[in-house]
């Protein structure tokens, strides 16, 4: 409830800020004209993209990302006895570093991948909480891809990969480190010195900037500390007046502990966060494939993984309210994409080669949703309207309550040629008659979609 009424009133206070400041070209470092800044079209056109935790994380691959966290600080019973029984004593998550070895990354290969799940950009870590970068930064000594580990950079040839196939670059960079001595430093004056922003966050972001030129930056690690201490809005104002990828840039709000949901150019707002009702700023839902981490973890179980059907109810859910779906897997630390990973992404590939059209560069419509015979989600392009649906009505008709036909109105099943006949009903709305198809006779198994051309 929280994260949703953060959603609308920073849509409301984002509304005020249409222009930007009187006789300005350009935008000026504060959230009233940054926040007036157009989102680039492309991403609220992209509507699905995924995610890549990967790191020194992905060695140990046991409980989650948080994996340091979770032993050093918290001393979870779990994970010290997972050191204490697979590890020599004294093993410091530092060694974890060599032995992330990338030996079998193959980025053409994952750029293959990602495209035929339909997937419009990708996201991949470029430094998590950890702080070891999967590029050479240079504020980052001996704790990144190029010095140890993979001895390559994961991030460029991810990058070049991708554009080959037309596919947007996302880069995912967390603001803080937990155990950094300047981090650690500036928290203990509550965050009144910035030794680590202007030391290490703040040459990051730039570098990474410069250095790969990415579509899309997904900052993270905000929570500790206002966007004054980061340093934020000061960045934003060179990535949208100055940077080479001043025009087409996107961004989060993921930018200090007073942001999300209110600043940035697209609105998180928390983790799988998905609202009740249509929001009136841009949004993106992100989520894991594995429901229990982001990062790879050797000891999941099926029964612990979003299922086909799930993942499409989730994407369609989150479409129809206006949002962008990325979805989450974790490569191991060998740079492979596990099987089932790869099942579930091409499961999304194959649903949407059919049903693509009610969802790529598609408007929420009047209705988002609506419980007739079934469930209907609903979505919009041009004049077309689409409906969709996860369960198929036992006795093969669809009573649609929301749209109200023409003369000229057709219903198609998007996968199959033809039209449905329909009739419209003054009590129960539109009446389509689904072809009874057998088990196995349509390509697609959950998510059926109607496209209905002529209807109000």
């Amino acid at each position: 409830m929280v994260a949703a009424q953060r959603l609308i009133t920073g849509a409301f206070l984002c509304s005020l800020a249409t222009l930007l400041p009187l006789g300005s070209s350009r935008y000026a470092p504060n959230w009233e004209s940054l926040d007036a800044r157009p989102l680039p079209p492309w991403f609220d056109e992209a509507k699905f993209g995924i995610f890549l935790h990967w790191g020194v994380f992905s060695v140990p691959s046991f409980g989650s990302e948080w994996f340091w966290w979770n032993w050093q600080h918290e001393r979870s019973d779990a994970y010290v006895k997972f050191m204490e029984r697979n590890y020599r004593p004294g093993f410091t998550y530092a060694d974890f570093a060599a032995q992330f070895t990338a030996e079998f990354y193959d980025p053409d290969a994952w750029a293959q991948l990602f495209q035929a799940a339909g997937a419009k950009y990708v996201v991949l870590t470029t430094k998590h909480h950890e702080g070891f970068t999967n590029w050479g930064s240079p504020v980052s000594w001996n704790w990144n891809a190029v010095d140890v580990g993979p001895h390559r950079d994961l991030v460029g040839d991810f990058s070049n990969a991708l554009r080959k196939r037309n596919i947007s670059v996302g880069l995912y960079h967390s603001l803080l480190e937990w155990f950094h001595p300047l981090y650690l430093l500036d928290k203990k004056n509550d965050f009144k010195t910035q030794y680590f922003v202007f030391s290490k966050t703040m040459p990051e972001l730039y570098d990474l900037v410069n250095r790969y030129k990415p579509d899309l930056i997904w900052s993270d690690g905000d929570w500790e500390s206002p966007d004054t201490y980061w340093n934020s809005t000061d960045f934003l104002a060179w990535l949208y007046n100055d940077s080479p990828v001043k025009d087409n840039i996107v961004v989060n709000d993921r930018w200090g502990s007073n942001c999300s949901c209110y600043h940035g150019g697209y609105y998180n707002c928390a983790d799988k966060f998905t609202p009740s009702s249509l929001p009136a700023h841009k949004w993106e839902k992100c989520t894991s494939v594995d429901t229990y981490s982001w990062g790879y973890r050797r000891n999941m179980q099926v029964n612990q993984l979003m299922n086909e059907r799930n993942i499409i109810a989730e994407l369609v859910e989150t479409v129809s309210f206006g949002g962008n779906y990325l979805l989450n897997v974790g490569p191991s630390k060998e740079g492979l994409i596990v099987p089932i990973f790869q099942e579930r992404l091409l499961a999304v590939g194959k649903w949407l080669a059919i049903n693509g059209e009610a969802i790529y560069a598609s408007k929420p419509w009047r209705v988002q949703m609506e419980n007739s015979t079934v469930t209907v989600w609903y979505t919009s392009k041009g004049n077309n309207v689409y409906s969709i649906f996860m369960s198929w009505p036992e006795d093969n008709v669809l009573k649609l309550q929301s749209p109200k036909s023409t003369s000229q109105a057709t219903v198609t099943l998007l996968g199959l040629s033809g039209h449905l006949t329909w009739k419209q009903s003054p009590d129960l709305g539109l009446i389509v008659s689904l072809p009874p198809l057998p088990p196995g006779a349509f390509p697609v198994e959950a998510g059926w979609v109607l496209r209905l051309e002529g209807v109000n």
